[in-house]
């Protein structure tokens, strides 16, 4: 379907700021609909949760509607998606959960194209019962994360591995359906963090072979909130710490205090800003509209990807980092003798927002050997961005690099 980009960014009223926005790596911005759930909730009689009386049923259906919509973006059952305040915050308490029956011998495997938050909770409860931590290494001149290593790191100890659906650093997209096989042959669990991929394309966490998939909502344009999403029966035999009288029902055993109802609320709403990228009128279930209006958008976004990518090519001062074909829309960069920080300031002073360091990409900076020096400036593109930003960033580029 056509990808009509100029409804599609009025749909953010951010933008008409005149900011260019190259960081949704980093977060995106709100859609108005979005904001607009969040204030009609905050301007609504909303209690705690209670069957007494209606506002406190109101925040029962906000919260249904929440795990309802997130399910329908990730391919997961409602009852499955565990709500919390992010991604990094909700892996630590999966963690804590699984680690409860790790043992001193037992293995967990972890990959250094992650984000440090698919990678510390692991090796830390891993030190905590002397469990063994063991490294899937990616490709330094290709950025490829090869799936054929993880026959040798997978063994019969191995309880669980975890591994990115999108590198937020250079936005390789590793096989995920590979590795997941490779694990659940050695009955490890996988848990897979989405958080850069899910903006990006359809998402069916079962083809993926997740057991765990965690996602932001910031990052697709909603709220500061999180989710991750399992069967529920993966969820009802772990116990994580939690107050006596808080439920202990599936998934709210998982969910520690009183959520924001009305961020809830903005995570149904940029669930359902994305069923309607492609215009109101789109055929089908939410879930049909989903892949119907992501794929046009990924679509979008590959073209641009292609522009920056060809265009980077043509600044012989501009070294960007490597990646393989089908990545997300997200590239690396840095201009000789220039740190990133001063690089991604300069384009500041432009209106043009990238981010400069290591994202929180902390293993791949370091195996790079670029983490002591600055690590690399990020230009991620989103729906909203367009083929003249494209090209006024390579202007810039073209300018500071001169």
């Amino acid at each position: 379907m056509t990808f009509d980009i100029a409804r599609v960014r009025a749909g953010y009223p951010a933008l008409a700021e005149g900011f260019v926005h190259f960081d949704g790596a980093a977060g995106t911005q709100v859609a108005a609909s979005v904001a607009d759930a969040v204030a009609t909730t905050m301007r609504t009689a909303v209690a705690n949760r209670s069957g007494a009386f209606e506002p406190g049923r109101r925040a029962y259906r906000i919260v249904d509607a929440a795990r309802a919509a997130v399910a329908d973006l990730v391919g997961a059952a409602p009852t499955g998606v565990v709500l919390g305040p992010s991604a990094t915050a909700l892996t630590w308490t999966v963690a804590r959960a699984l680690a409860q029956d790790w043992r001193a011998g037992d293995e967990v495997v972890v990959s250094r194209l992650d984000h440090d938050a698919n990678v510390r909770p692991w090796v830390r409860l891993a030190a905590e019962v002397g469990a063994t931590v063991r490294w899937a290494e990616f490709d330094p001149d290709t950025g490829e994360l090869p799936t054929a290593q993880y026959r040798d790191l997978v063994g019969e100890r191995t309880r669980l591995v975890a591994v990115t659906a999108a590198s937020n650093a250079i936005g390789t997209r590793p096989d995920l359906p590979a590795i997941a096989a490779t694990a659940h042959a050695a009955d490890a669990l996988v848990y897979v963090d989405g958080v850069h991929a899910t903006p990006h394309g359809v998402t069916d966490m079962t083809a993926l072979g997740a057991d765990f998939y965690v996602t932001s909502a910031y990052k697709w344009s909603g709220p500061h909130l999180a989710a991750v999403a399992a069967d529920p029966a993966r969820w009802a035999p772990l116990r994580p710490a939690k107050l006596i009288p808080a439920p202990d029902d599936v998934p709210d055993r998982f969910e520690a205090g009183t959520p924001s109802f009305a961020s809830l609320a903005g995570v149904t709403a940029a669930v359902d800003h994305l069923a309607s990228l492609t215009g109101e009128d789109a055929d089908g279930d939410r879930r049909e509209r989903l892949r119907v209006g992501l794929a046009a958008a990924a679509a979008h976004e590959e073209a641009l990807l292609d522009r920056l990518l060809t265009g980077l090519e043509k600044l012989p001062a501009v070294r960007v980092l490597a990646a393989p074909p089908g990545r997300c829309p997200t590239v690396s960069f840095r201009i000789d003798g220039q740190a990133p920080a001063r690089t991604a300031a300069a384009l500041g002073d432009r209106g043009i927002c990238l981010s400069a360091g290591d994202y929180y990409a902390y293993e791949y900076f370091a195996a790079m050997g670029l983490r002591d020096s600055g690590g690399a400036v990020r230009a991620s593109v989103y729906h909203y961005n367009t083929v003249d930003e494209v090209d006024l960033l390579l202007t810039e580029l073209d300018r500071l690099a001169g």
